[in-house]
């Protein structure tokens, strides 16, 4: 048998133990008393941890993104899929707006970038238009979830505050109330939904979508925007994070290896990493029909 004995008169606080006792007949044969002495046996229950699927880094447009979001949710919901974490990037640039977002200026139809159409998609999420270029998007879908939707963010948002402070950026909730609903610009204001560094400048807009006791919760990382389109797009200038010294491809890298680490600490779970399947695939471009 392979156990570890605490000797112990009794059972600590809030601790439970299994009695048992041991005896030593060499002390017998010796003609010494026989030693006896009362142990306490603590059994340690070791679960094993939750499995996440982790797709991936991937970049597509903004379309087929968001049928991706909404095709895991779907499944997660039935029961058919694990809980998941993914990290994309959209090519082209897109601007993606709020489920319920229906006004907004009419030249956003029209928007052009480096000669190519900017293409603008509608998130199945609420919240503000978010410009997507020079960022990072995470999605978490997941279930479970005690407390109400702001404590919901909130749970969520722990890995990504975990994961910028090991790359030494420290973030913080936006304080905004409900006006920012008469800004059509996501990362023109800063809700207590919303991640900002120190100087204020919103780093991280998330939105969410509910099915069931499901939870889709994605947010883009302004990494390396373009003041200059940003202020084309929105009519007026946004602050502008600063960040890392490490940019491009290798800052994404180093951003989801940090997130995805924050992420297994935050959620106590481990990942199995799976690509989409062909069959996966299938299906999710029925979505976009």
């Amino acid at each position: 048998m392979k156990h570890r004995f605490y000797p112990h008169p009794s059972p600590l606080p809030g601790e439970r133990g299994q009695e048992f006792w041991l005896s030593s007949p060499q002390g017998e044969g010796l003609g010494v008393r026989a030693l006896q002495q009362r142990l306490l046996f603590f059994t340690i229950e070791i679960h094993p941890m939750k499995t996440w699927r982790l797709i991936p880094l991937m970049q597509a447009s903004g379309r087929v993104q968001m049928a991706i979001d909404q095709w895991l949710l779907d499944q997660h919901c039935s029961g058919n899929h694990p809980p998941t974490l993914r990290f994309y990037t959209w090519s082209p640039v897109a601007l993606s707006l709020g489920y319920h977002q229906h006004r907004y200026p009419d030249e956003w139809k029209r928007l052009i970038w480096h000669g190519d159409p900017i293409e603008l998609v509608r998130r199945p999420s609420g919240g503000r238009a978010v410009l997507h270029q020079g960022d990072l998007t995470y999605a978490v879908i997941t279930s479970g979830l005690s407390g109400n939707r702001m404590q919901a963010y909130q749970t969520i948002c722990e890995f990504l505050i975990a994961g910028w402070r090991s790359l030494n950026v420290d973030l913080h909730y936006g304080q905004a109330g409900r006006n920012y609903i008469q800004n059509p610009n996501c990362f023109g204001t800063a809700t207590v939904a919303d991640l900002v560094m120190s100087d204020g400048a919103k780093l991280i807009g998330s939105a969410q979508l509910r099915k069931g006791d499901a939870i889709l919760q994605h947010g883009s990382m302004r990494l390396e925007p373009d003041r200059e389109l940003f202020d084309r797009v929105f009519g007026s200038e946004s602050l502008i994070p600063t960040l890392p010294s490490l940019k491009g491809d290798g800052l994404i890298r180093a951003l989801v290896d940090a997130l995805t680490r924050s992420a297994t600490d935050c959620f106590e779970v481990e990942f199995e990493t799976r690509s989409l399947t062909e069959s996966e695939w299938r299906t999710i471009y029925t979505l976009l029909n």
